[in-house]
């Protein structure tokens, strides 16, 4: 089996794709994996500009057909690297429209599809999310709960929901991201920094809680196969 395709998706703005997409680049560099970032939202492409200087990124736009056959020959030809997708907000329309484009040459890829579905405490996240698995029926899909919305206790919808147990019953797992400072992230964004970058060069108290986090992110990370 190649490297998998890691997408880090939600389906709607402001859910906190770009530092799950930052986290999961951080970690499987950190554990010297030989990583590729596909940045995919073209209108705040965040991570590109932060990562895109120190890895190999590609920008491709899957709001079109040919962005899906661009992926599909991007996948192909490095069948040892793990390929990292951010999305954009309304990624689903493009997974309905184009998605078949990479189910159907999953197979001779080899490599399996990791999802990392990220949720805000709202209704709609599920309901994106139930689409998604429906126009992409393939791989294995991990909720993350952005802890930037709250405790992992106040996602109550999810909690209850039946999405969460089939999520389970799949093989998915439920895991939950805890905040990062505001000034840290800040930081990230505005000088357009990684993580590891930002850990070199952020006052001693603000290295400290990116510090912490990266730890405990590697942490969840850990309890995911990739």
């Amino acid at each position: 089996m190649n490297s998998p395709i890691v997408f880090v998706s939600g389906s709607k703005g402001g859910v906190g794709k770009s530092i799950v997409t930052m986290a999961m680049l951080d970690y499987l560099t950190t554990a010297g994996r030989q990583v590729k970032l596909v940045e995919t939202d073209l209108a705040n492409p965040d991570v590109w500009r932060a990562y895109g200087r120190n890895m190999d990124a590609e920008l491709l736009d899957l709001d079109q057909e040919d962005g899906w056959i661009n992926l599909v020959n991007l996948l192909d030809s490095d069948p040892q690297c793990t390929f990292v997708v951010n999305t954009p907000a309304r990624s689903n329309e493009g997974v309905q429209s184009f998605g078949r484009v990479l189910i159907d040459s999953m197979s001779e890829l080899n490599r399996r599809l990791v999802t990392l579905w990220v949720i805000n405490r709202q209704r709609d996240s599920i309901e994106l999310l139930d689409s998604y698995m429906q126009a992409m029926p393939l791989g294995r899909v991990h909720v993350i709960r952005n802890g930037y919305f709250g405790e992992d206790r106040k996602f109550e919808l999810y909690e209850r929901s039946e999405m969460k147990r089939t999520i389970k019953d799949q093989g998915g797992m439920s895991l939950y991201l805890p905040d990062l400072a505001d000034r840290v992230t800040d930081a990230l964004y505005t000088d357009r920094i990684t993580l590891a970058e930002a850990a070199g060069k952020l006052k001693l108290g603000d290295r400290a809680v990116l510090q912490t986090w990266r730890g405990a992110v590697r942490t969840m990370m850990t309890q995911m196969e990739f």
